[in-house]
């Protein structure tokens, strides 16, 4: 048998991430030894007994063999919750690529120590006699003024409990060594208590638990019961009362005794869904996303781990807080491509979920009313449990009345404005019944792009390949990069004066709005609006407060918000999302325009929504006006048998970088070319490759980028070319100069 040895993290908090070291693992712990055992080493000179995690495990060391100690023991015969982590870590990075450095930095988000908020209190000793003592002695000596000061504060004070050490501050001058001096002779008893910087302000009024009607329960009880599937797709229409089932689920999860993560696509989310969470379980729900300051994440990541909260509310990143008692893992609005990282490892968050549900013995709800073709796919094969809500939960509140206006026609009938003839009809009547709508434009700033009418010169970004947006002020952003510079007033390329902005963009159709409809008071909301921390919350309370009567912004305003008062929903260019050079275009307008229209009628008023396009015969368009998920499933997955998209297929990209052209371009042939002849070596006949080509962004931050892809039916051989990759590139003379990425199962083209 080939001795066997062990990369190690010695200690798991976050500033000893990046150093792993080497042990032999002795023949008695082979077998006992995995990704994620926590084991004890002889660490340093002295050899001192040490916890660590395993986090590789390899037949050809890095270091010299002769220096190389013996793990010691193995801890624990169940992993730890760090232990679960890290092994969650190694799956993410198998899977996804990257460093191991890359996807521990992923899992464990909370990543240097922040000094706690440690507040401290005082109390005399209970012991009257050895206080009565203490005062006697030292009542005589003018040295010890100070001290009886603070024994006379104290007595004063603390008839209400322990006084805390402002409160004495404020009322007695003594300095801190008089105190000290007391503690220290066991007169003054001092108390610390850890206060946390809490994310969660409010405190709302426990609110009862919803009646269920017949399918929500039947839905809870399925779920609950079903012991051959640990993962379940509920496939429910907006309104149909999801949040109620997640609800209904934890509070059996909690009454064991164990813990839940709620996941939610959008940070703009959090608010609402975190209330609806209070209100039902109190105290014991905290939140974690990526606008928290470092102290708060770091406060909720301790709470965490020391089981002072049960359930934890968030996209992406609160996946990984370390509950050790994890009981069930719920995926709101799945089909989300918020869930896919867009960082290396390039993770979907789904996948990631059901690894770490099989790690813990827990369950995973995948909640959608646009289930993603992946998901529904599986449920249809078994793989997943399917529970379907087919009607709206709450009482008299029906899927609205859905219009399809072509824009071609509007255009022919002279109608020249954003809003068509019946889009704006209804917002008159909306307002004069002083109820809300939502305009909805996946498109932020004042125009698409900005080009000079006389030569067609576009301006763009000196540091990356794409247009730049027009925004308020005169300015000029890119959206890649952040770049911004002031708009020209005459064309760089011909000198014509003839410069202007194309496309609409959210500022804009606020300034239409208002143009008008000069009686209706608008909010935006989109990545501009809500730069500033809390400014997303604020704006979405005040919508909710009845302080505006229409919300205007990007995608981020159609995802599972309610608002009770909106009837009426206007999409303005369904197009955007549907051409955008996308394999998954006609799936993400689907779901946008579904989502969206389900913003609307929700509470008993009867809603209406219009969709505007200029493809009104597409069935992406016609299905979602219907609100017809299995017509579109069908259609759409035809689409993808015929030309192998995912989740027929298995799709990677491979992303080649690099500050020179020439390195990049000749690197990515060189590497297509002997990964062709790699897989015919392997016997992997049926690898699809496609390109090099340009990627979409072609050039970005001053930085070139080409492309090829990768599709095969069979998951292991894709991680293994995967895998041939990095190590072509570790021996290539291209090291230095180019960068590989890759992309598993994209959520999007490049």
């Amino acid at each position: 048998m080939p001795v066997l040895y062990a990369q190690i993290i010695v200690d798991i908090s976050a500033g000893s991430l990046d150093r792993v070291f080497e042990y032999r693992i002795p023949g008695p712990l082979v077998g006992l030894v995995d990704i994620g055992t926590p084991v004890i080493v002889p660490f340093g000179k002295s050899d001192r007994p040490m916890k660590g995690y395993v986090i590789h495990i390899t037949e050809t060391p890095d270091y010299d063999v002769d220096k190389i100690k013996d793990i010691v023991q193995v801890t624990d015969s169940e992993l730890a919750i760090e232990g679960q982590l890290i092994r969650l870590a190694w799956q993410i990075r198998r899977v996804y690529g990257g460093t191991m450095n890359q996807a521990l930095k992923t899992v464990i988000p909370v990543r240097r120590q922040v000094r706690q908020n440690i507040r401290r209190y005082y109390r005399l000793t209970e012991d009257e006699k050895r206080l009565s003592g203490y005062v006697a002695r030292i009542g005589r000596d003018k040295r010890y003024k100070a001290r009886l000061s603070l024994i006379d504060t104290l007595k004063a004070l603390q008839k209400d409990g322990p006084v805390a050490l402002e409160a004495l501050k404020t009322r007695c001058t003594a300095g801190p060594s008089a105190l000290k001096a007391l503690v220290d002779d066991e007169i003054v008893e001092e108390l610390s208590q850890t206060q946390y910087r809490m994310p969660v302000k409010a405190r709302l009024p426990e609110e009862a638990p919803v009646s269920l009607n017949a399918a929500q329960q039947q839905a809870v009880d399925g779920i609950w019961s079903d012991e051959a599937h640990f993962a379940h797709l509920l496939y429910g229409v907006t309104g149909s009362g999801k949040t109620e089932v997640y609800m209904e689920l934890i509070r059996r999860v909690l009454a064991r005794g164990q813990q839940a993560i709620v996941l939610i696509p959008e940070i703009s989310l959090s608010l609402q869904t975190v209330s609806r969470f209070y209100s039902r379980f109190g105290g014991r729900v905290s939140i974690m996303n990526s606008r928290l300051s470092d102290g708060e994440k770091y406060d909720q990541y301790l709470r965490a781990k020391r089981g002072e909260i049960d359930i934890v509310v968030g996209p992406r990143s609160a996946l990984f807080m370390p509950f050790e008692r994890l009981g069930m893992i719920i995926l709101d609005e799945e089909h989300d491509g918020a869930y896919k990282s867009e960082n290396t490892p390039r993770f979907h968050a789904r996948e990631a979920a059901l690894w770490r549900a099989r790690i813990c013995g827990a369950k995973v709800v995948l909640g959608s009313a646009t289930p993603s073709l992946e998901s529904y796919t599986r449920a249809l094969a078994g793989m997943y449990g399917l529970h379907r809500l087919t009607v709206r939960a709450r009482e008299g509140s029906l899927l609205p009345e859905v219009s399809v206006v072509d824009l071609r026609e509007e255009f022919r009938l002279k109608n020249k404005k954003i809003f068509s003839r019946k889009l704006h009809h209804l917002m008159e009547e909306t307002l004069r019944r002083h109820e809300q709508m939502i305009l909805f434009l996946n498109r932020r700033g004042l125009a698409g792009f900005v080009s000079c009418r006389s030569c067609g010169y576009v301006f763009k970004c000196r540091h990356c390949d794409i247009s730049m947006t027009a925004h308020a002020g005169g300015w000029l952003k890119c959206h890649y990069c952040g770049f911004e510079t002031p708009l020209p007033r005459t064309c760089p390329q011909c000198g014509s004066p003839y410069v202007a902005a194309f496309g609409t963009g959210t500022q804009k159709v606020e300034q239409m709005i208002l143009d008008e409809f000069p009686q209706a008071r608008v909010l935006r909301l989109d990545r501009d609006s809500t730069a500033k921390k809390d400014s997303m919350d604020a704006i979405l309370e005040k919508f909710r407060n009845h302080e505006a009567d229409i919300l205007v912004g990007t995608q981020m305003i159609v995802k599972g918000h309610d608002f009770p008062d909106v009837t009426l929903v206007g999409i303005l260019a369904a197009d955007l999302s549907m051409f955008s050079g996308d394999y998954m275009a006609a799936e993400r307008t689907f779901d946008l325009l579904t989502q969206a229209a389900g913003r609307s009628g929700r509470s008993g008023k009867a809603g209406q929504v219009v969709i505007q396009t200029y493809q009104p015969e597409h069935y992406s368009i016609q299905c979602a006006s219907r609100q017809d998920y299995e017509s579109f499933y069908r259609q759409e997955m035809s689409y993808r048998q015929m030309l192998g998209y995912p989740p027929v297929l298995h799709m990677m990209v491979v992303l080649v970088t690099g500050r020179l052209k020439s390195d990049v371009s000749s690197y990515i042939r060189l590497l297509a070319a002997d990964l062709k002849q790699y897989a015919q070596m392997q016997g992997i006949d049926d690898m699809i490759l496609i390109g090099p080509s340009d990627a979409q962004v072609a050039k970005g931050k001053d930085i070139y980028r080409k492309v090829f892809y990768l599709k095969n039916k069979k998951l292991p051989y894709m991680i293994k070319a995967r895998e041939y990759m990095e190590e072509h590139l570790r021996g290539s003379t291209y090291a230095r100069s180019v960068s590989l990425q890759f992309d598993l199962d994209p959520m999007s083209m490049y």
